[in-house]
């Protein structure tokens, strides 16, 4: 599956360093888009274009303003993720809920980076996640698991694996799938491959995998979808430069 993709990697590594006004823009590009669809997939009602006039810092009419605050509130925590990237620092709790308190600042300052206290469900979905008791001791699995086993797959392998298994712990009261999404790219860029936006057109395709993956313990079907919107990314970035 990742023979092609890692080839095309390759090829963009070859022209590395990017020139830095393809990167400016390639980042401005990166976004507004991950913002826009993230956020959409969750139920947020701004537009493409009115996320990037809220991230520009105008307040767009008949809009809420927790919407405005979701997409503000996601920018920051994509260019903490991009740092910490830079940084090469390591997957843990710390930096998990690090990532949260950014995504719920200004929105739910109670919950955020605050693994959940009580029981939830998840609409739509067959899964139900682990007891509130329980949510401690699975991220600790969680973290152990990324750092030993986890080390040991393909990075698209590994990057999709996170993301399951994630959502299936859902250790927030919310904002879990776009903290996912973003621990999904956090672990692509980490190993240089570029980072990937699952478009809300997909939601029913992208539900449908996760759920198979936490009731079945099949990951396949969602690494293949990981591994074909990678696919696509190179193939944007290779046109580009």
């Amino acid at each position: 599956m990742f023979e092609g993709i890692d080839e095309k990697k390759k090829l963009l590594d070859q022209k590395r360093p990017l020139p830095v006004h393809t990167l400016r823009s390639l980042e401005e590009h990166l976004i507004v888009n991950w913002t826009y669809h993230s956020n959409a997939i969750e139920g947020n009602t701004l537009t493409l274009s009115e996320t990037k006039v809220a991230l520009e810092g105008i307040t767009v009419g008949g809009k809420t303003i927790k919407e405005h605050l979701e997409a503000i509130n996601h920018r920051e925590a994509i260019l903490y993720v991009l740092e910490i990237v830079q940084k090469d620092a390591k997957l843990s709790e710390w930096q998990i809920r690090s990532i949260h308190r950014l995504i719920l600042k200004g929105i739910d300052d109670d919950h955020a980076g605050v693994y959940r206290k009580g029981n939830i469900v998840i609409s739509g979905a067959r899964h139900i996640p682990p007891d509130a008791v329980h949510v401690q001791s699975e991220m600790e699995r969680f973290v152990k698991w990324y750092e030993i086993d986890g080390q040991k797959r393909h990075p698209i392998e590994r990057a999709a694996a996170v993301h399951s298994d994630f959502v299936k712990i859902h250790p927030f009261i919310d904002g879990n799938g776009r903290m996912a999404r973003l621990l999904l790219n956090f672990e692509l860029m980490k190993s240089g491959y570029p980072p990937i936006v699952i478009e809300k057109e997909s939601r029913a395709e992208y539900y449908s995998a996760l759920d198979r993956s936490h009731t079945t313990g099949d990951v396949s079907a969602f690494v293949s979808l990981a591994a074909a919107l990678v696919d696509r990314t190179l193939d944007f970035y290779l046109q580009l430069v």
